[in-house]
């Protein structure tokens, strides 16, 4: 039984009293608690991903919508306001911008280092956190060195090195979970002692994205079957309350084995008393979850209980208001309030304001990693002959997709050399990561002719994967690209300005695949839903496809090159489970893609619209994209795009005609 009791006090009378979470800066809830009662606020971030400062090493300019080095002032500004607090990080905080890269690839972790971002961690002084997915991403001995500069504690309950007969009985990887003594001053300026219980949980899938460094070394448990078992244990062991650190996104209510976003049927564990997500890039409370089961989105509520997620890179900070009553040595909840403090905001003329200036602390503690950061991206490796952007690449045939197409089939090439795989054909698929989306209308590559450095080489490819090579056939190669093809809205021939995009639908999903020809008939229903689910089994979107102008048949074979995610299950595609792999490479794509820049001197980018658009007369459709895309638009050749005016948050919206 959870000792964190709710009063019969309503929220709306509770609200009513502080006048919401918005009032809190002016009328904090310290100021409301009386003798016997205390306000704790926990604040939190989440996908922090290396960006501790406001710069986009990308662009290679400052960015006022990242950095802890801004989440810091909000930070700061709460525990002025706030007589309790605690600062919790929800993980995915080691890896995600050049910075990671650099000190993964190029400085290296050795005994005693401080990695930049637990630098920044420690400076802005967190209490608590877990681990995200991608803290797996340079291998379990470089996470190791690295959480040990943390001057905080940092749990997982589900990553596990030996199972036991239960959870409870496993050796994990690190502590499981971690119950912080406290003592909290009441509305009469007494102090009371309070045990506050935190447990971490990642999703199960690291055993498939990052296999390479997992699989042999450690395990990964059900979130839930993992959450019921150490919650009751916390209990005893004393925890008044208890807070999952759920690096794992808000979605079905319905629990199922392995869930990667569980955090709605975790909430409903009992004992668990308040929340903080993560692992979406998103932001809760939102409307954003208005129509999902058993959460209040408005107030931040699922199954009843508080929750939020900070968004992304520092851009939000997630705030959750406990006001807690003490009575008979135990506390309870007389009720709660949540709300995020956003770092920046978009004006009407698309233009960014920040919100806050950075905390000039963080910066001096990581100033030197960030000059050798810029060091480290700004190295020229090449040249390329054409400008390499992504404005259109969900439309057409794109250069800069493409490049990293024909770097993976270069290697490949090489690499099946000699082996029994010799003398099939090798296909490459690629997909565009930076195409806007959540990230937002600036969120594309864009790299000019000339130079091209490892910041572009980054730019191109975003992840720090490895390349794999698959064996699949020809049946499997076209419901892979049926897969993708899930990427587009099903169009009504004759009809005009219908929206193209499925929003619903990431674009590192929506694979192109070198080496064959082939259309997409948007007539037709998606054979896949977005998340890979079988939904027509019938439909067949892709049409006409060719290998060296031959058609494809299902008894062909073929070699596919690839990296690691996709290989190895990463976004459910027909012939990429894990057991078609036929080649690991040592080497990330980034690195295939410098040294392939490196040997051809000046690479020259040229689509060759390999896909397109089945033709449908007297049919338009819509799509947005970033604003400069308007002075690459004279450009496309194979494709009849336009503009048509502005879109929402900042976007271009293009009309193309099929």
């Amino acid at each position: 039984m959870s000792h964190f009791k709710r009063s019969a006090m309503s929220r709306r009378a509770f609200l009513s009293t502080t006048a919401g979470a918005s009032m809190i800066a002016l009328h904090p809830f310290s100021a409301r608690a009386s003798a016997g009662q205390a306000h704790l606020r926990i604040m939190e971030t989440t996908d922090l991903h290396v960006h501790v400062w406001p710069y986009d090493y990308y662009a290679d300019k400052p960015r006022d919508t990242v950095g802890l080095a801004r989440t810091a002032a909000h930070i700061a500004d709460i525990r002025s306001e706030a007589t309790n607090s605690l600062l919790l990080d929800n993980g995915d905080f080691l890896q995600g911008n050049p910075m990671g890269d650099y000190i993964a690839y190029e400085r290296g972790m050795k005994e005693g280092d401080l990695h930049p971002v637990i630098t920044a961690m420690n400076t802005v002084g967190f209490d608590a956190s877990t681990l995200g997915n991608h803290e797996f991403n340079y291998g379990l001995d470089f996470l190791v060195k690295s959480l040990a500069g943390a001057n905080f504690p940092i749990i997982s309950a589900n990553v596990v090195k030996s199972e036991g007969s239960d959870p409870t009985k496993d050796e994990t990887l690190i502590p499981p979970y971690v119950i912080l003594d406290r003592m909290l001053t009441d509305g009469s300026r007494e102090t009371h002692p309070i045990k506050v219980g935190l447990i971490g949980f990642v999703p199960p899938q690291i055993m498939n994205w990052d296999r390479k460094h997992l699989e042999g070394n450690v395990t990964a448990r059900d979130i839930l079957e993992t959450a019921s078992a150490y919650v009751p244990q916390m209990r005893e062991e004393g925890a008044d309350i208890i807070i999952a650190l759920s690096h794992s996104g808000i979605g079905s209510a319905n629990a199922t084995d392995g869930m990667e976003n569980a955090s709605v049927p975790l909430a409903a564990v009992d004992g668990i008393d308040a929340l903080v997500t993560g692992h979406s890039h998103l932001v809760f409370p939102s409307p954003t979850y208005a129509d999902f089961a058993a959460v209040d989105a408005e107030n931040g509520l699922i199954h009843g209980k508080p929750a939020t997620m900070g968004g992304f890179w520092g851009s939000h900070l997630g705030v959750i208001d406990l006001m807690l009553e003490r009575e008979a040595g135990e506390w309870r909840v007389v009720n709660t309030a949540v709300e995020t403090r956003p770092i920046s905001k978009r004006n009407e003329d698309r233009s960014v304001s920040a919100l806050v200036e950075s905390q000039q602390d963080v910066l001096d503690a990581t100033a030197t990693d960030h000059e050798e950061t810029l060091a480290y991206v700004r190295r020229a490796v090449g040249k390329t002959a054409a400008p390499l952007h992504s404005y259109f690449a969900l439309v057409a045939d794109d250069p800069s997709v493409q490049i990293v197409s024909i770097a993976q089939k270069w290697y490949i090439e090489e690499m099946m050399k000699g082996t029994e795989h010799e003398g099939l054909p090798i296909l490459s698929a690629a997909a565009p990561f930076k195409a806007g989306g959540r990230g937002g209308p600036e969120y594309y590559t864009d790299v000019p002719a000339g130079d091209v450095a490892i910041k572009n080489v980054a730019d191109l490819y975003l992840y720090p994967n490895t390349v794999r090579a698959v064996r699949i056939s020809g049946a499997e190669v076209k419901d892979w690209l049926e897969r993708s093809a899930g990427m587009f809205n099903q169009v009504a021939v004759g009809s005009s300005d219908t929206p193209l995009l499925n929003p619903s639908f990431p674009s590192y999903n929506f694979d192109v695949m070198d080496g064959v020809t082939y259309e997409i008939d948007l007539s037709q229903p998606s054979k896949f839903g977005p998340k890979g689910e079988m939904e027509n089994p019938d439909a067949s979107r892709i049409k006409n496809l060719a290998y060296n102008g031959q058609p494809v048949t299902d008894d062909m074979e073929f070699i596919v090159a690839t990296n690691n995610y996709r290989a190895s299950g990463g976004g459910s595609f027909p012939g990429a489970d894990g057991s078609t792999v036929v080649f690991e490479a040592p080497d990330t794509n980034r690195d295939v893609i410098v040294r392939y820049i490196v040997e051809q001197g000046t690479i020259q980018p040229s689509a060759d619209a390999n896909w397109t658009f089945a033709p449908l007369a007297n049919t338009s459709v819509v799509f947005e994209t970033g604003p400069k895309a308007a002075d690459y638009v004279d450009d496309l050749k194979s494709v009849d795009v336009s503009p048509a005016g502005d879109g929402a948050d900042g976007f271009a919206l293009f009309r193309l005609n099929l």
